[in-house]
């Protein structure tokens, strides 16, 4: 057996609630069940609204007792003691990540796992190491004013991640709140739940106090996650998932006026120009589109290539698509894992069928992969390239979530950066050019809140992240993340 596999029969198999430094059960649960081959991993429990309030009441004790107290220097130790933590438990966290999603045991080391690390030590190094803005002026009667800015923690944050990464996404948003002082209420998704409750134990460790983490399972409307939103004790909000549910939360919250941060749903676009490196911009789309089986909120689902290489380049994508391998992330050679469940796996199956009704070609892929083994209980799907339809198809219009991309031929440059801002979403782009002044042209010219130029994926976390349109709402990311989770107050002081 895998090295992983086996420590995953190791994981906890009942997942429990984590309020006010205690993990508690429930009398409901449910079960999380393998993408990869359908069997039950564990039981998690669901958060009904008496213990949800009780976190959110633990939360708001913690945050009104020592941990409003301390410095941004103990704060910046507590999150690398976590950071720390997690460390030490690197391989659980590792098969955690993978028996909840089925991705590639590399991706888990290399970027999941890892990133969770790196977000609690950048936080921790940004907080001890942050000044903030000082002004000297004067009064229109000349009385000299000095003005300097403040942050104060906003409180309770209420933090809710998908499935996608589970625990890089998660941390991303728990390290900076933790950094800024508040305290935190996380509700991680119903299909990704284990990594967060190892978290849990994880600060747990490290010495908080009791109520500055808690964290509820269970799932969205009418249940944890509304009774989470509409909590009368959360200050703010922040949220990484589909469009409409950040579209319903933010109705949710808009009575008490709530602090929020967005990041939505995507259509990525890629623009490949005709004087690209070739087998770059190549295995650039070919990562962007199908990394975590195209289940990456930034993953590219537009592809347009100039005319005069759009042939080639659908003839090479095909080619290094068909290579990928698809199967179990215990078999070594495998580069591609299942879709988180197979109800996610039907919605990619309905696009699969929807293309072909709209008239697409498909290049490749397209259908369900047979294994003949436990695998055929599993969610998985083919990496699936269409070709052949316009721009205003559903395919081409709507988030897939899935290892799909549809390639278009394209002629002008003003004619390409209208097709790719045509869009209700406006998340991630990428540019493909050894034209360093196209590139930079290109790039400001697109409407999303991150473009990356010959490459993809390349994060500074000190930058901001974010999207435009029905992509999100707000930037978080260093300074931006700090703002976010602050109230900033600017203190005014006659000094003569």
């Amino acid at each position: 057996m895998d090295y992983y596999a086996e420590i995953a029969q190791r994981l906890p198999r009942q997942l429990r609630c984590f309020v006010d430094g205690e993990f508690v059960a429930w009398k409901d649960s449910f079960p999380k069940l393998s993408p990869v081959d359908g069997r039950e991993l564990s039981q998690v429990t669901e958060a009904d609204a008496a213990t949800v309030d009780a976190a959110v009441r633990a939360a708001r004790r913690a945050h009104n007792g020592p941990w409003r107290k301390t410095t941004p220097a103990q704060r910046a130790e507590a999150l690398r003691r976590i950071a720390d933590g997690i460390l030490d438990r690197f391989d659980e966290f590792v098969a955690a990540e993978v028996a909840d999603t089925g991705r590639p045991i590399a991706q888990a080391r290399a970027l999941d796992v890892a990133r969770a690390i790196s977000n609690f030590r950048t936080f921790a190094d940004l907080v001890s190491t942050a000044h903030s803005e000082c002004f000297e002026s004067s009064g229109a009667d000349g009385t000299q004013l000095l003005n300097y800015v403040t942050r104060k923690p906003l409180g309770v944050v209420g933090v809710i991640s998908p499935w996608n990464l589970p625990l890089l996404l998660l941390t991303w948003k728990v390290a900076p709140a933790l950094a800024m002082g508040n305290t935190v209420v996380a509700k991680p998704s119903e299909e990704s739940p284990t990594s967060a409750t190892l978290l849990a134990d994880v600060i747990r460790d490290a010495g908080l106090p009791n109520g500055v983490f808690n964290l509820i399972h269970g799932h969205g409307p009418n249940a944890a996650g509304e009774w989470l939103t509409r909590h009368p004790e959360i200050d703010a909000i922040t949220f990484t998932g589909e469009s409409r549910t950040g579209s319903t939360i933010m109705k949710a919250v808009a009575d008490g006026v709530k602090n929020v941060s967005f990041e939505l749903g995507g259509k990525n676009a890629a623009i490949v120009f005709a004087d690209a490196d070739f087998d770059a911009a190549v295995e650039g789309i070919l990562r962007s589109s199908f990394t975590n089986a195209g289940q990456v909120c930034m993953c590219t689902e537009r592809v347009y290539v100039e005319r005069s290489i759009f042939e080639r380049f659908v003839s090479e994508l095909k080619a290094r698509t068909k290579a990928l391998r698809v199967g179990s992330p215990y078999v070594a050679g495998n580069t591609t894992g299942p879709m988180i469940s197979k109800g996610h796996r039907d919605k990619v199956l309905s696009y699969f069928r929807l293309a072909v009704e709209e008239g697409a070609t498909v290049v490749t892929g397209g259908d369900v992969p047979h294994f003949g083994d436990d695998c055929d209980n599993g969610a998985f799907v083919q990496p699936t390239i269409w070709t052949g339809l316009p721009d205003t198809a559903r395919c081409v219009t709507e988030e897939v979530f899935g290892p799909v991309c549809h390639i278009a031929p394209f002629d002008a440059e003003d004619e390409v950066v209208a097709r790719v801002n045509n869009s209700k979403y406006g998340l991630a782009a990428s540019v493909w050019t050894t034209h360093l002044a196209r590139g930079h042209r290109v790039a400001q010219q697109i409407e999303t809140g991150i473009v990356w130029v010959n490459a993809w994926y390349a994060r500074d976390l000190r930058t901001p992240f974010g999207g435009a349109k029905l992509s999100g709402f707000g930037r978080e990311g260093g300074r931006h993340s700090m703002d976010f989770y602050s109230e900033i107050t600017n203190i005014c002081v006659r000094v003569d």
